[in-house]
């Protein structure tokens, strides 16, 4: 028999998703058996798997204990060196953390042998100790947005559940405004808005960019404010009105204005900017390892109660050495730097 008391990060949830974290291995069938049969019961009485549970309640789990570890392996994250090498933090509290995400890494694992944000923030915090292995049964800190593998930039995540939850709600509602900077092939003078539809090639992982609705696109709109310009290069600071995916890419890429190092949406410099330029041969200029697209401000809306401590909050992150080599190689570091601070 084993007995679990409910703590903060637990209380709140379903018993059914409790149990189905605390035994991840445990299918539905098992769980909701176990409890019409009273061999699960919550402050000892018979329980449905729809009861919210509250911080204090008892679960007592009348198995064997080769049963419950069978079916609650150990949770290792799949990280090649510890979170503490690797992470970049902006921010960190005992309910959230903000991260600067590198280009290259997954925010989230796509295959089980792939190494995510995610992962090296788990292996950090049970390094830290700011979680056991204990905990992570019956809850795991994430993400609450995601970025592309090939963008840089800022990740929020809940290190509790009540931090995960309130980062969860305002994504959600779009309540966190968040900018990006980029630098794109030829001169924007003016800002601008773009309005269109987009498409999703699920099979490529690519998008198709339409300015009328078509079946089955999503309608998308990005506003951008050129902050620098030499004629041949931009560099812009983008607001999503929309989020989808990978929105800014195709947007700016189909007005005639590609990301810089993007190999999916920019792979030849557009004939207006006056070169022929290929992506490799701008790569190879400024080794650069992927499209200079980099999540730089996040700003917090109004909030009350225990997160008002971060009403309008503004955090920045800086971008990486190849983003700012072809920066300073092409005038616009000035420009990039006052906009960082």
């Amino acid at each position: 028999m084993r007995e679990i008391v409910i703590g903060k990060n637990e209380a709140g949830q379903r018993l059914d998703k409790f149990l189905s974290k605390y035994m991840r291995l445990a299918g539905k069938g098992f769980l909701y058996k176990m409890l019409r049969k009273k061999n699960i019961v919550v402050n000892g009485e018979k329980s449905g798997g729809e009861r919210l549970l509250s911080e204090g309640d008892v679960v007592k789990l009348f198995l064997s204990d080769e049963t419950i570890e069978t079916f609650s392996q150990e949770f290792v994250p799949a990280a090649a060196r510890t979170g503490r090498e690797t992470l970049s933090i902006l921010y960190e509290d005992s309910d959230i953390i903000l991260l600067n995400k590198p280009s290259g890494l997954l925010t989230q694992k796509a295959k089980d042998m792939d190494v995510s944000l995610v992962d090296l923030l788990l292996a950090y915090l049970l390094e830290s100790e700011a979680v056991t292995q204990g905990e992570l049964k019956s809850f795991r800190p994430s993400v609450c947005n995601r970025l592309d593998r090939n963008t840089s930039g800022i990740v929020a995540a809940g290190k509790s559940l009540a931090g995960l939850q309130m980062l969860s709600e305002v994504f959600r509602d779009r309540r966190v405004k968040k900018q990006y900077l980029c630098i794109v092939w030829g001169e924007i003078k003016e800002p601008g808005e773009l309005d269109g539809w987009l498409y999703k090639d699920r099979e490529k992982n690519r998008v198709r960019v339409y300015e009328k609705e078509t079946d089955g696109g999503q309608r998308i709109k990005t506003r951008y404010e050129p902050l620098a310009t030499n004629r041949a290069y931009t560099l812009l600071k983008v607001t999503l009105l929309t989020g989808r995916s990978h929105q800014i890419r195709a947007h700016l890429a189909s007005v005639g204005h590609p990301i810089v190092g993007d190999p999916k949406y920019g792979s030849v410099a557009p004939l207006h900017t006056g070169q022929s330029q290929p992506l490799l041969a701008v790569r190879e200029q400024y080794r650069l390892h992927s499209q200079l697209l980099h999540a730089y401000r996040l700003e917090f809306p109004v909030l009350s109660g225990r997160f008002s401590y971060l009403s309008g909050r503004v955090f920045k992150a800086g971008p990486q050495k190849d983003f700012c080599r072809m920066a300073k190689g092409e005038g616009l570091m000035r420009a990039l730097e006052a906009e960082i601070g």
